[in-house]
């Protein structure tokens, strides 16, 4: 199978090479890390060259790295069911930067690139309805960034006495910011059964 997919990322490579930064094949998987600015005319060749024939978009994510200049990476999964093969497409895109949509090449790309929008604020241009898709339409925030705090920013809850949902900042107690990571063995004063021969000279 590696040897296949070898095969693969050199034609790829021969084929766009101004698209191709690098390529390394991990646990039978190849991933190709690409331009931004080709990206979508080697989505193109994936799906149209018949030694590709990637013709399905199984997903679009992305991972932060909020200390990189190009705070992001947009990964990118295809599979080719004739040639029965996989293979991941990784972007950099600094935090300013607009992603073109695949919604053209694939039409599925749609409700994948409103997610990524909605979790981590990548925006993709060209896109004909970017908002958000997982969380409500006032949300403050990204929540798949790793900046955004664990608790969010606001609570939602039914009020029961105005007979409607409600809005309200998060208000954590202090006890529940400060944490004790000591273990309850660390800094015991008492000696326990059978460890009494450490203390023997």
């Amino acid at each position: 199978m590696s040897e296949a997919l070898q095969e693969l990322a050199a034609i790829i490579e021969l084929k766009r090479p101004e698209a191709v930064q690098s390529s390394v094949i991990v646990h039978g998987e190849l991933t190709l890390a690409v331009n931004l600015a080709n990206l979508e005319h080697l989505v193109e060749l994936l799906r149209d060259d018949p030694a590709c024939r990637f013709t399905s978009l199984v997903d679009i994510t992305a991972i932060d790295h909020p200390e990189r200049a190009q705070r992001f990476d947009v990964v990118y999964h295809f599979l080719s069911m004739y040639r029965n093969h996989r293979i991941r497409l990784k972007v950099a895109v600094r935090e300013d930067e607009m992603v073109p949509s695949l919604i053209d090449l694939h039409p599925c790309a749609n409700w994948f690139e409103r997610e990524v929008f909605d979790m981590f604020g990548i925006l993709f241009s060209g896109h004909p309805d970017l908002r958000r898709i997982l969380t409500d339409y006032g949300f403050r925030g990204h929540p798949l960034r790793k900046d955004f705090p664990t608790t969010g920013y606001t609570e939602v809850r039914y009020d029961e006495a105005l007979k409607r949902v409600v809005y309200e900042p998060v208000k954590l107690v202090q006890e529940y910011r400060q944490f004790d990571f000591m273990s309850p063995w660390e800094g015991a004063e008492y000696i326990l059964p059978g460890d009494q021969k450490g203390t023997t000279k």
